[in-house]
């Protein structure tokens, strides 16, 4: 059984296709799917079911793919340790972040943590709060970046509260509330709102919010992408509540104050178990030695 082989069985399973996957690892098809028939000799057991229009792991596939994950993370993480031994850091770093990510220049700390450390290589990816602490806990990204209410903390990680910002309403140029100074809860719980899927975290802090306040209010639309929603909000579909420094990037939107606004806590959170040296290198960048911190502080509290 060869790493190669692994990778290949990966690829097929997230692309459900040999095409594309064969794509994605710069070889020919034939060459990949005679690896994988070499591999499922071996085993003793068909990785995949295939048909002339899909293809989809068997009961046998999907329980060989997580070990194969496994072990290519533990190969990478070999290789990185050695080449830390020698003053290298190496090996793919995975981040996390929400697309309303404030508190720190993303763009900007990976440049830094390129020109100081050439040779690994990063994948990024966007998400919810709620998925990423999930991700990190798994092991299937290192890092995340993540916004929740000031009332509760990733739970099973280790965590750094980076900022807080309490959240502005944001209207369309013509609205009526565009001529207004500042509002509050009250007021706005009259409009229509545009707002994140519910019960995700950057939902429930103003869901808590109207709540605390014995108030309810009308989600007339839910959208999943932070970019969408304010282009929802600048063609008059309603008001949306967003952190103040996200916001303030907007075009054709206005903000206003909420005098009662809740309060968004930023954290860079990573794995309890293990940082390789890319995250723990990543993380530096921030005064964060991710050994240290994991070995003498208490997982965070929960959600």
């Amino acid at each position: 059984m060869e790493l190669q082989q692994m990778r290949y069985v990966i690829a097929v399973a997230e692309t459900n296709s040999f095409t594309r996957a064969a794509q994605r690892c710069l070889v020919v098809q034939s060459a990949l799917s005679h690896q994988i028939a070499r591999l499922e000799k071996e085993l003793g057991a068909r990785l995949f079911d295939r048909t002339s229009r899909r293809v989809r792991l068997t009961p046998a596939g999907a329980a060989f793919l997580p070990a194969a994950r496994a072990c290519l993370n533990a190969a990478e993480l070999a290789a990185a340790e050695v080449a830390a031994t020698i003053g290298e850091v190496r090996g793919r770093l995975n981040v996390g972040l929400i697309p309303t990510v404030a508190a720190v220049d993303v763009p900007a700390t990976l440049r830094e943590f390129h020109h100081r450390h050439p040779h690994a290589r990063v994948s990024l990816s966007v998400g919810a709060s709620d998925e990423l602490t999930e991700q990190v806990r798994q092991g299937e990204i290192e890092v995340a970046f993540l916004g929740v209410p000031t009332t509760s903390r990733p739970r099973g990680v280790m965590a750094r509260e980076l900022a807080r910002e309490r959240l502005v309403a944001v209207v369309a140029p013509d609205h009526p509330l565009a001529a207004e100074p500042s509002a509050d809860l009250r007021r706005l719980a009259t409009e229509e709102f545009i707002d994140l899927p519910a019960k995700t975290a950057g939902r429930s802090q103003s869901d808590l919010a109207f709540a605390a306040a014995g108030l309810t209010r009308d989600v007339v639309f839910e959208v999943s992408n932070a970019d969408y929603l304010a282009r929802l909000v600048a063609a008059g579909l309603g008001v949306a509540l967003l952190p103040p420094s996200y916001a303030a990037g907007l075009g054709g939107v206005t903000t206003i104050e909420v005098t009662d606004a809740p309060t968004r806590a930023e954290y860079v959170i990573w794995s309890r178990d293990t940082c390789h040296p890319a995250a723990n290198a990543f993380l530096a960048l921030f005064g964060i030695e991710a050994k240290s911190e994991g070995r003498d502080r208490e997982p965070a509290e929960a959600l």
